[in-house]
């Protein structure tokens, strides 16, 4: 494993000079009259993203702020069976030496800047909650991390990656949060690192496993219960996404090499394929179009391009069909009402060891970003004074 190297984003002139000559040349398709959002991403927002992005949007500016607020790395990890992949990744430490360290891993159609509303909050030293080490990388493909290059990069390899780094960075013992592929992934961390590494976890994106004969009184009781407001409309969430969401998710598990021709090609395409999901994932969330335009730029200057981020839903999808064994160690659980999958929480807890639970009255599917505060909140009390997981890194309270 190599030493850690500061890393700066300078994207080179002529990547800026070729994406405004593709803008320059986008050709629209036609729009069905008042079709708003139901037949995807609407024209009128596209040309008006599109112009923006050709003609005023500035990366310098939105490049410079991210270098100055993230303090970012890489370094190489060696994974079994697939060599050294040079990783890319945030680490900012907070002011208390009992600080928690603390893995975030992201998700797609994200990235390693969904860190930066929480970095601040998370590393904040006070006497009133604890604090954190936060190290956020990005997935291996995504943003500047190296892509891997051979075939049956599975869960295993991800969590792999994860825990090295951590191991290299120093943090032997730790904790996680994750939502979206973060959150699947640092399941698996907590299997099969929980204990002795990894101490707790926790995500905003709880997938339980439905009630089923193998509990046969559990099953029952399920069957007999009336759903709650909350969970009634937490089904109707689950159905829409699974019913009129999921199209994409079947396209990239299946073929993703077809259409990353696509996304790799055309500005726009890529655009138009993530943008939909920013909006339609979140919970009325007011994106500015910078905002907008930033997220989709780092996928277009991505170290290994856009096409390589689709890969991980044709690798993983065997794993997301049967997700293992449950981990034992505590778990604490974010539900926000807007998320893709919103199932009950009393099936969460059937299976799993849950500390800390927290219902939300808003927010999607993006969290850190639509729900920062209210997600850090929910991370403090799970390893506050008082709780069940209080000092369960050994050494490391938290507090200042």
């Amino acid at each position: 494993m190599s030493s850690e190297t500061p890393f700066q984003i300078d994207v080179p002139d002529e990547k800026l000079a070729t994406l405004r000559a593709k803008l320059e040349l986008a050709t629209f398709p036609d729009e069905l009259e008042d079709a708003g959002w139901k037949y995807g991403s609407p024209l009128a927002d596209m040309k008006r993203l599109t112009e923006r992005w050709r003609n005023e949007y500035d990366w310098r500016k939105h490049e410079k702020e991210i270098n100055e607020e993230l303090p970012m790395f890489t370094r190489d990890i060696d994974v079994d069976g697939f060599g050294a992949l040079n990783i890319h990744y945030v680490h900012k430490k907070s002011e208390s030496v009992d600080a928690i360290p603390l893995l975030f891993y992201h998700g797609w159609p994200g990235s390693f800047l969904e860190v930066r509303k929480i970095l601040p909050l998370l590393t904040a030293s006070a006497p009133e909650h604890p604090s954190f080490h936060v190290v956020a990388l990005s997935l291996p493909g995504y943003g500047f991390s190296e892509a891997p290059r051979k075939q049956g990069f599975g869960i295993d390899q991800y969590a792999e990656v994860a825990h090295k780094l951590m191991i290299a960075l120093g943090y032997n013992e730790y904790v996680t949060q994750g939502g979206d592929w973060g959150g699947i992934i640092t399941r698996r961390m907590a299997s099969v690192y929980g204990g002795r590494h990894i101490k707790a976890w926790h995500t905003n994106f709880p997938i339980p496993e439905p009630p089923s004969w193998k509990s046969p009184l559990f099953f029952l009781s399920c069957l007999l219960s009336p759903w709650s407001a909350e969970e009634k409309a937490g089904i109707e969430r689950t159905t829409w996404f699974r019913t009129k969401g999921f199209g994409y998710n079947t396209q990239q598990s299946t073929q993703p090499q077809t259409l990353g021709y696509s996304l790799a090609d055309s500005p726009v395409g890529l655009l138009g394929w993530i943008y939909e999901k920013l909006v339609l994932w979140t919970d009325n969330y007011n994106w500015s179009d910078d905002e907008v335009l930033t997220w989709i730029s780092l996928y277009w200057f991505s170290r290994a391009g856009p096409a390589a981020s689709l890969r991980i839903y044709f690798e993983l999808r065997g794993d997301c069909e049967d997700l293992g064994r449950n981990p034992t160690i505590p778990m604490g659980a974010s539900f926000f009402p807007k998320d893709l999958i919103v199932l009950p929480a009393a099936w969460l807890r059937k299976l799993n060891n849950v500390v800390f639970e927290s219902h939300h009255k808003t927010g999607g599917h993006f969290a850190a970003i639509e729900r920062p505060e209210e997600l850090v909140q929910d991370v403090r009390k799970m390893f506050a004074k008082g709780s069940p997981v209080f000092a369960i890194v050994p050494g490391r309270t938290g507090y200042a």
